[in-house]
């Protein structure tokens, strides 16, 4: 019988540059002094930011706790969160012939609270995302949006960097070679510190210099709003970078290159993606460098609800006060109730996000595709974002997020990917990114021989590829070659172990070599991450057996 070995999705949301990052001028630990340091000489600012919803980005999970419980219709899984011992605590439980219960501590909340917040909890040192959300708009515990129709219970989201760096500061980058593995503390200072927008201030506690976002140039300005408010459909690492390893005063682009969809309409809203809203808007394209976020938000200080009518009709007027007189508006109108109406998010459940396009309609789409001025016919599908030419031409990153597309199915032209994919090769031969994702291109069209090279390739240069060494050990099996595979699988297994199809693939190979009792550990791992996995399951009642079998 041929063993079912199980291929892996080969990218996260955000590509991975090489992984020996040049380390950046400013990103000595050593430099950051944290906010009371910052509060000694600036008290007032100090004051009113504690009440802003990037100083409660983040925070241990008892702070504010909201109890609750709910049951999952589609999983038919009863959820509970609650405190206990001064701990809080993620329960489930459900019952019948598929039957499975268990609980989680969690450790971290993210999110200020305002929309709602996302829980984090540890399994063997890996960090992982909560499955359930609170939402505070319509004050209910609920799954998070991707498991929103999931038939089993998912615990095994990894919390990546990515998600972490805009909700705390100092965060300590991944173990090397893991996706969610963090040396503790994980990070060093609740929600959004000063140094997170000015950089490290050691220097300037005794007299130094530091960054003041309004006088750097309008793109390094722009980037520390960036780097937490734009998303884009695709975000790809520059080679040689982290997003992570950004600082204030530094360009965006030069760590994390974003892209967008040139053909965009965008009738959707995301809770991330105010940059590419407003970039659509008629404000910012009239207004051009200089109107920015702080145009109209005060970083260190947010109205009150009994203020923000008028506080944003103000600074409306800054710019529109002869058209607001002459159409004869309400003395006390809301400019933002018609002109940036909340709608439900598109990627967050239960919340509402205020549309920063400013249409002068509530009613009224913007019809103009994202960046459509700078596509032609024979563009690119994806545009970089903010848009230069210099970007434009940078096939390495633009095969990359070709590449994402074809991964997850969003990209109806492969063989234009390959192509793109094909002459950034030839300009970086020895980029382990590219490398591996023309391998999984040309395993998915079965150039199997091809693909082992360039996965091989890859690995020679970046042992730590995870995904790389799971889709290369796949070819191998399939091949019959079962030791190599083997070597494989459980190096990447060790450092992803919420992998589960990786997992698997070991337990099968062990199973078929009649090692029982090594393969039944190999599911009981799995199943330490993903309890619900009903492959997993299945397969461990055959383990126990006497005499143990394999999949039938």
């Amino acid at each position: 019988m041929r063993i079912p070995f199980a291929s892996l999705l080969l990218f996260a949301t955000r590509l991975l540059g090489q992984s020996t990052p040049p380390l950046p001028t400013n990103v000595d630990p050593s430099g950051y002094v944290g906010n009371e340091a910052c509060a000694r000489c600036h008290s007032s600012i100090a004051e009113s930011y504690k009440r802003t919803a990037m100083a409660r980005a983040s925070g241990p999970a008892e702070e504010n706790f909201i109890s609750g419980d709910f049951t999952h219709e589609k999983s038919a899984t009863h959820y509970r969160i609650y405190k206990e011992d001064g701990r809080v605590w993620l329960s489930f439980e459900r019952r019948g012939a598929a039957s499975v219960s268990g609980k989680r501590q969690l450790l971290f909340y993210i999110g200020s609270g305002h929309r709602g917040r996302s829980y984090l909890f540890a399994t063997d040192g890996f960090l992982f995302e909560s499955p359930v959300n609170w939402y505070a708009d319509e004050h209910v515990w609920d799954m998070t949006p991707a498991y929103q129709d999931v038939k089993e219970i998912p615990l095994n989201l990894p919390a990546n960097p990515s998600c972490l760096q805009c909700h705390v500061s100092g965060m300590r980058p991944p173990l090397k070679g893991t996706e969610n593995r963090y040396r503790e503390p994980i990070f060093a200072y609740n929600g959004v510190a000063c140094e997170r927008c000015h950089g490290p201030g050691a220097a300037h506690v005794h007299g130094g210099p530091i960054i003041n976002p309004a006088k750097l140039s309008p793109a390094r300005r722009d980037s520390i709003c960036m780097e937490c408010h734009l998303e884009g459909n695709v975000a790809i690492e520059r080679a040689g970078r982290h997003g992570y390893d950004f600082r204030p005063g530094d360009l965006l682009s030069d760590y994390v290159r974003h892209y967008v969809l040139a053909s965009t309409q965008q009738k959707s809203l995301g809770a991330v993606t105010q940059v590419e809203a407003l970039s659509q808007s008629e404000c910012k394209r009239k207004s051009g460098e200089a109107m920015s976020c702080t145009s109209c938000h005060n970083p260190h200080a947010s109205p009150s609800a009994e203020e923000r009518v008028s506080y944003y009709r103000d600074k409306c007027l800054v710019c529109h006060g002869k058209a607001f007189g002459a159409k004869h508006h309400p003395e006390q109108a809301d400019c933002t109730r018609c002109h940036m109406p909340a709608s439900l998010s598109t990627d967050i459940a239960h919340t509402q996000v205020t549309d920063h396009r400013i249409p002068r309609r509530s009613d009224t789409e913007v019809l103009q595709p994202l960046l459509n001025s700078n596509t032609r016919p024979s563009s690119p599908r994806l545009v970089p974002f903010p848009f230069s030419e210099n970007a434009e031409r940078d096939i390495r990153d633009l095969a990359l997020a070709q590449a994402f597309l074809a991964q997850t199915g969003r990209d109806s032209d492969a063989s234009e990917t390959q192509r793109l994919l094909h002459i950034a090769v030839l300009q970086s031969p020895n980029d382990p990114a590219l490398l591996s994702a023309l391998g999984y291109l040309e395993q998915k069209r079965g150039a199997f021989d091809r693909a082992r090279e360039l996965y091989q390739k890859a690995l020679s240069l970046e042992p730590d590829l995870i995904d790389a060494a799971a889709n290369l050990g796949v070819i191998e099996a399939n091949q019959g070659r079962l030791r190599e595979p083997l070597r494989l699988w459980q190096s990447a297994f060790e450092r992803a172990p919420a992998r589960s199809a990786i997992g698997m693939n070991i337990a099968r190979v062990l199973c078929g070599a009649g090692e029982f009792d090594r393969a039944r550990s190999s599911v009981l791992r799995v199943l330490e991450f993903n309890p619900d996995m009903a492959a997993a399951k299945e397969m461990l009642q055959h383990l126990n057996r006497t005499p143990p079998m394999c999949e039938q």
